[in-house]
């Protein structure tokens, strides 16, 4: 990719877990088809992950990626291959910092978890859907070990591109960060630029940067004009998490999601005429 090229204004508008719920598959279908959505990450063992899958053989153009989980989620694997990652009954720890210590240092659960996260690979290539991207639940993907053993598995599976959450200190329409965000996003910008590194070496392809952090669950009509507004050139992903209203067994860390509200966001006219006057071309991750 040329240096000219790749100041072009790309925008991929992703919405992160597909598959989780009913009401998540039809605001993906929805916002893909009268809306800004271009790409959407599946995760495989969710509850209505064959039904998001269906629905993804119907939307040609959707970049369906994959929605690694390594917590706070359901294995695809039985409990009893991977007793030492999982409860009994398939779960995933939801403490996010225990289990990135256990990841590190446990060989026992790294050597489960490189099972698991192959296993997520092969459930994803057997729907016969491409490959457009990859990702992890609550950014997982940044633990070193994590990423290592995705872009091992991946080599096999066509992976090509990979979300790399590196969100701008300055988010337009936002407050400043205080001074330990500003510090903890200097520490996180050590880890991303070694993320970087890494993808490049492999030959995987990232976005430049991503918006949807800081508005997690709440990436709603006004926050999606004032990003739209100010979208400086290179790629960026924008994410959030639409659901066409809520369903039993919403997570505990995401009780507080206005899931409607974002659904509502990428469907907005008002949206819908920003990003067309943004001038950045709307595309997937295969488009990078």
């Amino acid at each position: 990719m040329g240096s000219g090229e790749y100041r072009l204004k790309r925008l991929i508008v992703t919405a992160d877990d597909f598959g989780r719920s009913a009401a998540a598959n039809e605001a993906v279908e929805d916002a893909f088809r009268n809306g800004i959505l271009t790409a959407a990450s599946l995760m495989v063992g969710a509850d209505a992950a064959e039904d998001a899958v269906v629905r993804a053989r119907q939307l040609d153009d959707l970049g369906v990626g994959l929605h690694i989980v390594v917590v706070c989620g359901r294995a695809v694997l039985p409990a009893e291959e991977i007793p030492d990652l999982v409860d009994s009954s398939g779960m995933f720890d939801t403490n996010l910092v225990r289990a990135g210590f256990r990841y590190f240092f446990l060989p026992n659960v790294r050597r489960q978890l490189a099972r698991e996260i192959r296993a997520q690979f092969d459930v994803f290539q057997k729907t016969g859907l491409p490959l457009d991207h990859v990702n992890a639940h609550n950014h997982m993907h940044l633990h070193p070990t994590v990423l290592s053993l995705i872009l091992d598995a991946g080599r096999a599976f066509g992976l090509r591109a990979m979300r790399v959450p590196d969100e701008p200190s300055q988010v337009p329409g936002a407050p400043p960060l205080s001074l330990a965000g500003r510090l903890g996003r200097r520490f996180l910008g050590v880890w991303l630029g070694l993320m970087r590194v890494r993808l490049r070496r492999a030959g995987v392809a990232g976005n430049d940067r991503v918006y949807g952090i800081r508005d997690s669950g709440a990436l709603v009509r006004e926050r999606m004009l004032s990003l739209l507004a100010e979208l400086p050139d290179g790629v960026t992903e924008i994410f959030s998490h639409p659901a066409r209203g809520g369903w039993d067994g919403v997570e505990e860390a995401a009780r507080h999601y206005r899931f409607e509200d974002e659904f509502r966001a990428l469907v907005d006219a008002e949206v819908k005429a920003a990003a067309a006057a943004s001038g950045a071309t709307l595309t997937a991750f295969r488009g990078i």
